[in-house]
C-alpha cells in the first residue's frame, strides 16, 4: 500500500510537469487543441490524486510519509537529496493549488482563444503548477529551494509572457530582482541551517532547533545574537519577497502586466504563498524567537493596512484586486507572527477561492469589454453579464469577511488572534487589521460598483457588443464561488481549533492564542451569529456604505475631496514613493557607479594607462631612438666613448 501511495506522490508533481514539457516542445505539432488538452489532463490528473492524498492522510488517518525519492549527492556528510512530506499541511496545500491551477487552465481556454502564444503559455502555467506542487512537498531545503526558484523563473516568463510590450518586460525584470534580493536572504538562511544543523532535511532540522536556538553570533564584533533569530529573519526575507511584503512588495502590482489567467494563478495559489506556506512549516523555528516572530507581525500589519489603502486610488480593475492580494497577504503574515500559523494557513485557502474568482471575475469582464482595463470606461455591466456580476459579488463578500462567506471565518479568526497575542508590536498589528477591514470594504465596493452599477460609461461600440463571456469562462466562476461561499463552514472547527495540523505545525504553550480562542467557540453557526455584533462587520459595513455614497450618489464629493486632499492622493498614487525611491536609489546609483567604473577603471586605467598608454609610450621610445639614429659616424663615435666611461666608471666605483 505505501509502494502505491509512493507513485501516487511521485504523480502529482509530474503530471503538470509531463504536461507542460509536450505543450512546449510540440506545440506546433499537436496544435492548440492538443495544448490545453494535454495539460489540462496533467493538472487534473494531478487534482484527482491530491484528493485521493487527502482522503488518505485526513479521513483515513494514515501515518505521515517522509521518504526519500533521489539522492543527487552526499558531500560532507550533508544529503542532497528529492524527497516528499506529505501531511495534513501538505494535503491541504496539494489540494487548493492543484483545484485553482484547473480552474486557470479551462478559463484559459476562452481568455486567451486569439493569442499566438496559446501553448507556450499553457506550458508556462502547467510548469508553474509543478514548480509550487514540488516546493510544497518537499521534506528538505534543497528541494524547497528548487522549487522556489522555480516559480519564481516561470513567474517572470509569464509576467513579462507580451514580451513585445515594454511595461511587460519592465514588469518581469522588476519582478525578478526584488526576489533576488529575497531570495539572497533566504539562502543564506539555509546556509545558517546547514551551519548550525548539519543537515537540510526538515525533520533533522527541527530536531536540532534547540540546539540551535542556545547559539549565538556575532554579526557586528561584540554584539552577539541569536542564531535561531538570525536564521529566522534571513528565512523571512526571502518570504517577505515571495509574498511580497513590505518593502519588497513592489513587484506584485506591476505582475499584472501578464495575462489575467496568470494574475489568478500568482496571486491565488502558487507564488505569493509560497512565503507563508514556507514560514508555517518552518515553525519549529519561528516559535523560538520572539524577534522573529515580533518582525513578522508588524511587517505583516504594515502590508496590510498600508497597501490596502492603495487600492482606494486605482482605476484599473486589475489592480484593485492587485492590492487587495498584498493586504489579504499582510493579514496571512500577522497571523503567523501572533503564532496563528493555523489561521494563517485557513486563510492562505480561503483567500485562494476568492482571490482566483475576482480575478476571472475580472477577466471576464476585460473580454466583454474588448479588453478595456479602466473602470471609468464601464458602469452597467450587471444586466449585460450576469454570472460574472453575482459570482464576482461573492468574490467581494468572501474578501470583505462578510459573515458566513468564506473569508469571514478565517480574517476575523487572525484578527481576534491577534488581538489575543502577547508577541511585541501585538498591540499595533491588531488596529492596523481592524482599519484594514474598513479599508477593503471601501476599494472592494468600490470596484463593484464603478463596473456593475450606475451609469454606462463605455463608447457606443462596446456597448452593443457586450454579453455575457462563453461558459468555458463562467464554469470556473461557478465553481470558485462555490468554495468561496461555502468552504469556511466545514473547515473553521477542524482547521482552526480541531487537531487537524498535528505536528505539522508547531506552537509553544505560550504562544497558543488559538486555543485561547478555542474555549469559545461553539460551532460555525454560533461562530457567524458572533461576526454580526462584532467590530469587524460594522467596519466592513461602514466601508460599504461610504463606496456606495462616493461612488454612485456623489462622486462629485469625491473628486472634491481628491482636489481639496491633492497631497494625500498623490502620496498615494505615488506609492508612498517606493517606486520612484527605487529608481534613484538602486537603479540610479548602480548606474552612477557604473558610470564610475567605466570613466576611472575603464577610460582612464584600462584604455587611457593600459591599452593608449602603453601605445604612447612605444611611440616615445621609438621617437628617442629614431633621433639617436643619424645616420653620422661621429654620432656613434661619441655614444661609443659615452657608454665608455659609463662602463669604466661602474667597474670602478661600483
Amino acid at each position: 500500500m505505501a509502494d502505491n501511495y509512493r507513485l501516487v506522490y511521485l504523480l502529482i508533481p509530474l503530471s503538470p510537469l509531463i504536461g507542460a514539457i509536450v505543450a512546449g516542445l510540440f506545440g506546433r505539432q499537436i496544435g492548440r487543441k492538443g495544448a490545453h488538452r494535454v495539460t489540462i489532463i496533467g493538472v487534473g490528473i494531478s487534482f484527482l490524486l491530491s484528493l485521493l492524498v487527502f482522503k488518505h492522510i485526513i479521513l483515513d488517518g494514515a501515518p505521515v510519509f517522509n521518504g526519500t525519492v533521489y539522492t543527487w549527492m552526499i558531500s560532507g556528510g550533508i544529503h542532497f537529496q528529492i524527497g516528499f512530506l506529505i501531511d495534513s499541511l501538505t494535503a491541504l496545500m496539494l489540494v487548493v493549488v492543484t483545484f485553482v491551477s484547473l480552474m486557470v487552465h479551462i478559463y484559459t481556454i476562452g481568455y486567451m482563444y486569439d493569442d499566438p502564444g496559446y501553448q507556450r503559455f499553457f506550458s508556462y502555467i502547467a510548469l508553474f503548477t509543478f514548480a509550487m506542487l514540488m516546493l510544497v512537498m518537499a521534506n528538505n531545503f534543497m528541494q524547497l529551494f528548487f522549487g522556489w526558484e522555480a516559480v519564481g523563473l516561470v513567474s517572470y516568463l509569464l509576467i513579462g509572457f507580451w514580451y513585445t510590450r515594454e511595461t511587460a518586460i519592465y514588469a518581469n525584470l522588476k519582478a525578478f530582482l526584488v526576489n533576488r534580493v529575497g531570495d539572497f536572504g533566504f539562502l543564506l538562511g539555509i546556509a545558517g541551517v546547514v551551519l548550525y544543523s548539519g543537515s537540510l532535511d526538515y525533520v533533522d532540522v527541527f530536531k536540532a532547533a534547540p540546539h540551535i536556538a542556545q547559539q549565538h553570533i556575532e554579526l557586528f564584533q561584540g554584539h552577539p545574537w541569536s542564531a535561531i533569530t538570525v536564521i529566522c529573519l534571513l528565512l523571512f526575507v526571502g518570504a517577505m519577497g515571495k509574498s511580497a511584503q513590505v518593502p519588497l512588495h513592489v513587484w506584485l502590482p506591476d505582475s499584472m502586466e501578464g495575462p489575467t489567467p496568470i494574475s489568478a494563478l500568482i496571486h491565488a495559489a502558487t507564488m505569493v504563498t509560497a512565503g507563508i506556506f514556507m514560514v508555517a512549516r518552518m515553525s519549529p523555528l519561528f516559535e523560538l524567537s520572539t524577534t522573529a516572530l515580533s518582525v513578522v507581525m508588524v511587517i505583516g500589519a504594515i502590508t496590510a493596512l498600508f497597501m490596502g489603502l492603495l487600492g482606494v486610488v486605482q482605476y484599473d480593475i486589475k489592480r484593485v484586486i492587485a492590492y487587495s492580494t498584498l493586504s489579504q497577504l499582510g493579514y496571512m503574515t500577522v497571523a503567523l507572527g501572533a503564532s496563528a500559523y493555523a489561521a494563517g494557513i485557513f486563510h492562505l485557502m480561503t483567500h485562494a477561492f476568492f482571490k482566483a474568482l475576482l480575478f476571472l471575475g475580472a477577466g471576464s469582464v476585460i473580454i466583454a469589454m474588448h479588453h478595456e482595463q479602466d473602470m471609468r470606461q464601464m458602469g452597467g455591466l450587471r444586466k449585460y453579464m450576469p454570472i460574472t456580476y453575482w459570482t464576482t459579488m461573492i468574490g467581494g463578500l468572501a474578501l470583505i469577511g462578510f459573515p458566513g462567506f468564506a473569508g469571514f471565518f478565517s480574517k476575523d479568526a487572525i484578527i481576534e488572534a491577534v488581538h489575543e497575542s502577547t508577541v511585541p508590536g501585538a498591540g499595533f498589528a491588531y488596529w492596523a487589521v481592524l482599519i484594514s477591514v474598513f479599508v477593503t470594504a471601501l476599494y472592494t465596493f468600490r470596484m463593484i460598483f464603478m463596473v456593475f452599477h450606475g451609469k454606462e460609461r463605455m463608447d457606443e461600440h462596446t456597448r452593443s457588443h457586450l454579453h455575457e463571456t462563453p461558459a468555458v469562462v463562467t464554469v470556473p466562476l461557478i465553481l470558485l464561488a462555490v468554495p468561496s461561499a461555502l468552504i469556511g463552514w466545514f473547515t473553521v472547527g477542524p482547521l482552526l481549533f480541531g487537531h487537524y495540523f498535528g505536528s505539522a505545525i508547531y506552537v509553544l504553550p505560550a504562544h497558543d492564542v488559538l486555543r485561547e480562542l478555542g474555549v469559545g467557540y461553539h460551532g460555525a453557526l454560533a461562530f457567524v451569529i458572533h461576526g454580526f455584533t462584532q467590530a469587524p462587520f460594522l467596519l466592513a459595513m461602514l466601508g460599504v456604505a461610504t463606496a456606495w455614497y462616493f461612488t454612485l450618489q456623489r462622486p462629485d464629493i469625491a473628486e472634491a475631496m481628491k482636489h481639496r486632499l491633492g497631497w494625500i492622493y498623490q502620496i498615494l498614487v505615488n506609492k508612498y514613493g517606493f517606486d520612484r525611491f527605487n529608481e534613484i536609489f538602486f537603479a540610479g546609483g548602480g548606474r552612477g557607479i557604473g558610470r564610475i567604473f567605466w570613466r576611472v577603471g575603464d577610460v582612464r586605467l584600462i584604455d587611457g594607462l593600459l591599452v593608449n598608454g602603453t601605445a604612447r609610450t612605444v611611440g616615445w621610445m621609438s621617437g628617442v631612438m629614431r633621433r639617436i639614429q643619424s645616420g653620422y659616424l661621429y654620432h656613434y663615435a661619441f655614444a661609443m666613448i659615452i657608454g665608455l666611461l659609463v662602463l669604466l666608471t661602474w667597474i670602478v666605483f661600483g
